[in-house]
């Protein structure tokens, strides 16, 4: 166009307040960006490394030795963890419906849903009504967090959800919060609530199940099934509702699932004495936190595989209960007398069956105790003598004597006087012999025998030295440990090898990985001479055939020893068959006169228990070598021959008492026949004349 005149809008040119009002809102909008920049970092700072600390604690498992279970052991968070693979799909699902539908979509943090739930919160006037938190945001809270309503809380679980959701999948994320959160009755986690609630493994928890375990996070003690079936059932209709309206489940199974049983166990009451090992278990808690951290049982989640066999720690718990008499109640609040029981098996030394007391205290009597052993101690006397080549059938004097001091023992019927042999000597429990036999092989080689069986408590130097004659009759200066009288009469059950108790065959982590595995053979040390320790056998099998331990006998090959103190503190029965050696003790805590000897009550402990214990295992006779079982039995049977023609002998002084008795009679009566025939004659002669 040809002298065409463009016109064009000229701007306006912004006037000084407006250039500076737009100075100040930048300024202020940087200020303000920057002020919030420099608040989130300060939250930032210290927030927890999510990609390390996210194991929540675990409770530690502890299982008998075919994996039953004994006990969970745990802190404040009773917590088993479980891997995803093994919960229900329908339990993931009810979560999801229950907790955070979009949980698939979002990246930690929801608006959508936080908006939802502050209109919900409005209308109903509840500002707390319905929370807007997700999974995500509910994992950080319960695993770094604490439960205080503020602001900056919830910024921390926010910045802690983003987080959280750069670092793990959503399966992940997902399992970790099913192992955190609380359900109530002690419960952290799906596995051990699927346990308490309904007596199973979560993997077999069925929809009506699913959906009631969902709903208890919402309020874990309200809806609790324990407090109110009636509330927990309206949860979970609440979940099935929302599982079927989100396409999980159908309408007619959401139905289904809320008519059906759920299925529950009776909540469990424990109290003082009802736990099955306890002190058991508290043993190995003792020895984890020796190898461990102390807290490692109590949050790592370890498995601890025992040698425990729970019918065997049954059977002797009830035999304790069933046998021991209730006397008194002491100051303390315990029964008395108490006792205990170690029992461990031949030749793997893995113990079977301990028990501590009668379950009143955390005591245990059955490592923690030493006590005087009376006659129990005895066959380390004879086994010495054993193998200084003296034999069961020699012969030994039971003749009263002052062994110095003024020291005068006496056998426990009070008699004395001639010799008997070696064997009756054990066999009965003669006092006055075992001394003699002392004095004969040395008290300093009866000693170091006893060490070598396993007694561990032996005073050997000192004014208090154990190294006196006293000793022979189990007068020791600390006493015994149950658990060292089991272990030494294992020696007399294996001919003479030693293998070291224990509790503990394998532990593993929370992830399966062994931390330790003592489950291979054990092994064993020959620390007394074998011949004479199956002479010992031998002798102590008589103990029980027709001893002082005759109300120990079970109807199967076994062998043992009573043993009671003076004025009868402690008393003992300590036995073993091929299998199994057991000692049993029982006596009063203060240590004073229980009354009882070793071949009463505790005899009858160590039979009842036996009885149940040796069904686990084959009949079968110890192995005492041929020459040595000839030995005794030509000994026994000369025995028998030499009784038997004792009593022929006996028999026929009597009849010859009785015919010499007929024939002084017969002569007596003739006499006074024939006296009186000769009166008779001369009263009629002098009347003839």
């Amino acid at each position: 166009m040809k002298n065409s005149e463009i016109r064009r809008e000229q701007r306006k040119k912004p006037s000084a307040f407006k250039k500076v009002m737009h100075f100040f809102f930048v300024l202020l909008f940087v200020a303000v960006a920057g002020m919030a920049a420099g608040f989130f970092v300060s939250l930032s700072k210290g927030l927890p490394d999510v990609s390390s600390d996210m194991a929540p604690n675990a409770s530690s498992r502890i299982y008998d030795c075919k994996g039953r279970l004994i006990t969970t052991v745990h802190a404040e968070e009773n917590r088993i963890p479980v891997s995803i693979d093994n919960v229900p799909v329908n339990l993931q699902n009810a979560f999801i419906a229950a907790e955070d539908v979009r949980f698939y979509e979002h990246h930690g943090i929801d608006p959508r849903g936080i908006f939802r739930a502050m209109f919900h919160n409005i209308l109903s006037g509840n500002a707390t009504g319905q929370g807007g938190s997700t999974i995500t945001q509910q994992l950080a809270r319960n695993a770094f967090l604490s439960q205080e309503q503020t602001l900056k809380r919830k910024l921390l679980e926010v910045i802690l959800a983003l987080k959280i959701e750069q670092e793990y999948t959503k399966k992940e994320i997902l399992e970790m919060y099913m192992n955190q959160i609380y359900f109530g009755q002690g419960c952290y986690g799906i596995e051990t609530a699927s346990r308490v609630y309904f007596g199973k493994e979560v993997k077999d928890l069925t929809l009506p199940q699913c959906a009631l375990l969902a709903g208890l996070p919402n309020s874990p003690n309200y809806y609790s099934p324990f407090r109110s079936i009636e509330a927990a059932k309206y949860r979970q209709a609440i979940v099935l509702d929302q599982m079927a309206k989100y396409g999980y489940i159908t309408e007619a199974e959401s139905e289904s699932a809320k008519a059906a049983d759920l299925g529950l166990q009776k909540p469990k009451e424990v109290t003082a004495g009802n736990e099955v090992a306890s002190y058991f278990v508290n043993y190995v808690i003792s020895k984890i936190s020796e190898k461990y951290d102390s807290d490692a049982i109590y949050k790592e989640g370890l498995k601890i595989y025992t040698t425990l066999d729970l019918d065997m720690q049954k059977a002797a718990e009830n035999s304790l209960r069933r046998n021991l008499p209730n006397a008194y109640t002491d100051g303390n609040k315990l029964t008395q007398p108490q006792g205990a029981l170690v029992s461990i098996e031949v030749g793997t030394g893995y113990v079977r069956a301990m028990v501590g007391g009668r379950g009143q205290d955390q005591f245990n009597r059955a490592v923690q105790m030493t006590r005087q052993p009376g006659s129990a101690f005895k066959p380390f006397v004879y086994l010495t003598a054993f193998k200084n080549r003296i034999n069961p059938y020699d012969m030994i004097s039971n003749e009263a004597k002052d062994f110095g001091g003024g020291w005068k023992p006496k056998n426990y019927d009070g008699t004395s006087g001639g010799k008997v042999t070696v064997m009756d000597a054990l066999v009965h429990s003669m006092n006055i012999p075992t001394v003699y036999l002392a004095d004969k092989v040395g008290t300093h080689q009866i000693i170091e025998t006893a060490k070598a069986c396993g007694i561990s408590t032996l005073v050997t130097e000192g004014r208090h030295s154990d190294e006196n004659l006293a000793m022979a009759l189990g007068g020791l200066t600390q006493g015994v440990s149950v658990w060292d009288m089991a272990k030494a009469y294992s020696v007399f059950a294996d001919g003479g090898k030693l293998v070291e108790p224990k509790v503990i065959l394998r532990v593993e982590d929370r992830n399966g990985n062994v931390l330790e595995d003592e489950s291979a053979q054990s092994k064993s040390q020959q620390v007394v001479d074998e011949t004479a320790v199956w002479k010992l056998t031998s002798v102590l099998e008589a103990v029980i055939a027709h001893g002082t331990g005759g109300n120990a006998a079970i109807g199967r090959v076994a062998a043992g020893k009573t043993g009671t103190t003076d004025d009868e503190h402690d008393a003992w029965f300590v036995g073993f068959t091929p299998h199994l050696s057991t000692a049993v003790w029982m006596g009063d805590d203060a240590s004073t006169n229980a009354g009882y000897t070793g071949g009463t009550v505790p005899a009858a402990i160590w039979r009842d228990y036996m009885n149940v214990a040796e069904r686990k295992y084959a009949y079968e006779n110890f192995a005492i070598p041929a020459h040595i079982r000839a030995d005794i039995e030509k000994v026994q049977k000369a025995k028998a021959e030499e009784a038997k023609k004792k009593a022929k002998e006996e028999l026929e002084k009597k009849k010859k008492e009785e015919k010499d008795k007929m024939k002084a009679a017969g002569n007596k009566l003739l006499d006074k026949i024939s006296g009186s025939i000769l009166g008779n004659m001369d009263s009629k002669k002098n009347d003839d004349e």
